[in-house]
């Protein structure tokens, strides 16, 4: 895409609120940045350290413009976004270069009536504890979709209907949909539904996704959709003292358009807070296919989700990895730490093995990490987070990682900066 386009939607939305306080309806427009730069060092992050390897350094930035936009029942937002590596452009840039530019949401918004509303356009989808849909605001270019929503919304009931049809272009015939990787969908249905009390919450999540299917391996020749199925539920309630956050979910369907499709994902933490301190328990079960093979696919993927969050930082499971294989079963321990008054320390343990067979009866167990995250808020829209993690990795752990040698040292550091100040607003206080 090019520049122009969402700078002309901006420029409507400025002209739109210089326009309308002559009507009744004040209008609210408020403008905000996202600038986030990361230096990262990389040695065995995402895969395990090869032989005679030099380990990465760079720094990576996001820096985003957002504006919001409401008058009466109509919101819009667009949110445009330049994503890049310090020094990937030449400083006189030619102008056939690639683009870093990129529009990350545009939605408008409408509210039908007191509990009924619609969203429609490039938008972010986030529920419960982001396993599934997530903004994968850790990656800086973010996750969004193009989709339409219907919202009930009603005291403590809250119920999404979302539908999405994707194409590369303005065919004039067919509707084979080419863009392929990640589990890019070319048609989405779900339904998420959501009840909250004092203290407790129970969601339950219906997702139905379907892939192109082709008739030959380079992936030219459409040959309809087919289908994979997602059903499950998340859950918040106390116990005595106690936290607990949990969810289970069903995957059916198909993995591909000829292998049929039947895996779960099972997670449980209890968090505690005596006082300034929070530890947590908890584990995941995603399951597996045995590395030597099976019938049906069983390998659960949880497809949408801000998924390094999960399984430890080191990005080890599910960032754009394993899917097909043999699962996981993730045991971790962690507690954050009040270290001053505006600052914690996260500190967390997991240990990793593998939930279906590996190659040989190999041993089950894949690795341990551990993860610290130091947080400094400097100022209102300013913050500071430091992290190192090391994995601790198994000779299994290269049976499922191309065989690369576990007995490398695999670290990884890094350190943000967040600023996100607000620029402009007319909202009244």
């Amino acid at each position: 895409m090019t520049g122009t386009k969402p700078l002309s939607f901006l420029s409507i939305l400025l002209l739109l609120a210089l326009m309308t306080p002559l009507q009744e309806v004040f209008p609210q427009l408020e403008i905000g940045a996202d600038i986030r730069p990361r230096f990262e060092y990389r040695h065995g992050f995402g895969n395990l350290f090869p032989d005679n390897a030099d380990p990465a350094a760079f720094v990576v930035q996001r820096s985003r413009l957002n504006v919001d936009y409401k008058l009466d029942r109509l919101s819009m937002a667009v949110n445009i976004q330049d994503v890049s590596v310090w020094g990937d452009t030449r400083q006189i840039d030619p102008a056939d270069s690639n683009n870093s530019f990129s529009l990350f949401q545009a939605w408008v918004a409408y509210e039908i009536s007191e509990n009924w509303s619609t969203k429609l356009g490039r938008q972010v989808i986030s529920y419960d504890d982001e396993r599934i849909f997530g903004e994968l605001d850790w990656a800086m270019q973010g996750r969004f979709h193009d989709a339409a929503l219907l919202r009930y919304n009603k005291d403590r009931f809250k119920a999404d209907l979302g539908f999405a049809f994707s194409q590369e272009g303005l065919n004039f015939e067919g509707n084979g949909f080419f863009l392929q990787g990640a589990f890019t969908y070319k048609a989405m249905q779900f339904a998420h539904l959501k009840q909250t009390w004092d203290r407790a919450s129970a969601s339950f999540l219906l997702l139905n996704t379907g892939f192109q299917d082709f008739t030959d391996a380079t992936n030219t020749v459409p040959d309809g959709v087919y289908y994979r199925h997602t059903v499950g539920s998340h859950f918040t309630f106390p116990v005595s003292a106690l936290n607990l956050i949990g969810s289970a979910y069903y995957q059916g369907g198909k993995a591909n358009g000829s292998t049929d499709l039947s895996s779960y994902n099972l997670a449980l933490e209890a968090n505690y807070k005596p006082n300034k301190t929070l530890y947590g328990l908890g584990f995941e079960v995603l399951s597996g296919t045995d590395q030597d093979g099976d019938t049906k696919n069983r390998s659960f993927f949880p497809l949408y989700g801000t998924n390094h969050k999960f399984n430890g930082f080191m990005d080890y499971f599910y960032v754009g990895n394993h899917a097909n294989n043999v699962g996981l079963n993730d045991f971790y321990a962690k507690a954050v730490f009040k270290t001053g008054e505006k600052s914690t320390l996260l500190t967390k343990v997991h240990y990793f093995g593998a939930n279906a067979d590996l190659s040989n009866d190999a041993d089950a167990y894949l690795g341990t990490e551990v993860d610290l995250v130091y947080t400094q808020q400097l100022m209102k829209a300013v913050k500071l987070n430091i992290g190192y993690s090391h994995m601790f990795a198994s000779e299994s752990m290269s049976l499922i990682k191309g065989g690369r040698p576990n007995d490398n040292t695999n670290n990884w550091a890094w350190a943000q900066l967040t600023i996100k100040p607000t620029l402009f607003s007319t909202k009244k206080e």
